[in-house]
Order: C-alpha cells, then sequence, then structure tokens
C-alpha cells in the first residue's frame, strides 16, 4: 500500500525541463555561410598586395636627368658646373629627358629660348643654330672698359648709345667724346657675353651679342664697326 501511494504521488508531479550542469553550453546555432564575401574579401587583399608592389618597382625606377640651375638665355649653351645640375626624376618615356650622361653633347647645342632656374631640361629646348626671334637681328659688339657695365650679364636689357667726338674750339685740341642722347637702341637683349674666364676679359675689352629690331639693325653696326657704342642696362619695361 505504501509502494503505490509514493508511485502515485510521484504520477501526479508535473515534469520541469532539464536544466544543463554547470560548465555545459548551450549549442549555438549554425552560422550562414557567405562565400561570395569571404571571395571579395581574397579579392581586395590581393589587389592591395599588388598596388603596394607596383608602387615599390616604380619608385626604384628613377633616371638623373639634367637641370637649370641659372638662366639660360637664348642661343647660351649649357656648361657643367655653372648652370646645371644632376637630379633624379621617374623615368617617363613620353617625356625627352636629357638625361646626364649626355650632358656633353648637350652644350654643344644653343638655348631655343630662354630656360629658367630650376627647369629639368628637355630635348626640345636646344637646336644646333637656334632661331631668331621674329622680328629681331643679332649684332655682335667689341666694347672696350667703360663701354659696358661691368656686372653686365645675358640676359640683361640694354641701351646702345653712339659716342659723339668732342673738338675744343678754343684751343683746337679734341676730346675724347661723349654720348649722345637719342639712343642707337632703345632696348635690346643681351644675348651672349665673354665668360669671365676669357683671357680678354683681363684686358678690360669685352664682347657681347644683342638682340636689336631689324630695322635698328643698320646704325648699330656703323657704330660698333667705328668701336663708338656705349651699352647702359635699362629696366625690362623699355623692350
Amino acid at each position: 500500500m505504501k509502494i503505490q501511494e509514493r508511485t502515485g504521488a510521484g504520477n501526479n508531479r508535473s515534469a520541469a525541463p532539464v536544466q544543463p550542469g554547470v560548465g555545459e553550453r548551450l549549442p549555438a546555432p549554425p552560422r550562414e555561410r557567405k562565400p561570395a564575401l569571404a571571395a571579395l574579401a581574397v579579392l581586395l587583399i590581393l589587389v592591395g598586395a599588388l598596388g603596394a608592389t607596383v608602387l615599390v618597382l616604380r619608385a626604384g625606377d628613377r633616371i638623373e636627368v639634367v637641370k637649370v640651375t641659372r638662366d639660360i638665355q637664348a642661343g647660351e649653351a649649357v656648361e657643367e658646373g655653372v648652370n646645371i645640375t644632376g637630379v633624379m626624376v621617374a623615368a617617363d618615356d613620353s617625356i625627352n629627358y636629357v638625361k646626364w650622361e649626355q650632358r656633353g653633347v648637350l652644350s654643344r647645342l644653343k638655348a631655343k629660348s630662354a630656360i629658367p632656374r630650376g627647369a629639368v631640361a628637355v630635348g626640345e629646348m636646344f637646336a644646333k643654330q637656334p632661331a631668331l626671334p621674329a622680328g629681331k637681328a643679332s649684332v655682335g659688339l667689341s666694347l672696350k672698359e667703360g663701354q659696358y657695365p661691368s656686372d653686365l650679364k645675358a640676359g640683361d636689357t640694354v641701351s646702345a648709345f653712339p659716342v659723339v667726338s668732342s673738338t675744343s674750339t678754343g684751343k683746337g685740341t679734341s676730346g675724347s667724346g661723349s654720348t649722345s642722347g637719342t639712343p642707337l637702341v632703345a632696348a635690346a637683349k643681351v644675348n651672349t657675353i665673354t665668360d669671365k674666364s676669357d683671357a680678354t676679359v683681363s684686358t678690360g675689352n669685352q664682347s657681347i651679342t644683342l638682340l636689336v629690331p631689324q630695322e635698328e639693325v643698320a646704325a648699330l653696326a656703323s657704330a660698333a664697326s667705328e668701336g663708338k657704342v656705349v651699352v647702359a642696362r635699362v629696366s625690362p619695361d623699355n623692350n
């Protein structure tokens, strides 16, 4: 009788859920796999690695070329140690760089037009015989000391004045002459000038070449043939 009562009492109890023991984890729901996103991530990693490799390779593909360190006027040549130096740039087949090892050939050419300081030289800037600007002519002058500014340099703008002989009527002695107030050439560009290392500079003589308007060539050439020309530097605004 007692056994039956116990059994019956047990049948009346409600079934309670079994709790997991200490240290046991509940089963996680299965993750949804996304193979497309995984493939995209791998592709982005590969592209990034390839880009970095290309940048490294390009950074090492550099060449040494000629860079202008001092203004070069039209008709002037480059001089190593004077107006050029070497500089490293990224190689580019679309640009006709003058490579540093070609500077010897470049020294035998002339600048077609003025090249500013800091420019990287390219082949199109030079030629064997540069063309004169339209309406201009090149006139050479041989000047003595006192007929030109001591610090005259290529690229300066100058005026050329004739030297007029003067004679003293009182004693009949002739003076050394004076300059006329009317210039032969109001504004001319100094194209070339004797290098300071030339031996003739020590005597005070200086040879220069001026770019002048064609209509003013005759008067300047005539005075120059007699050594009766004085040049004075003027503002470029007069050009």
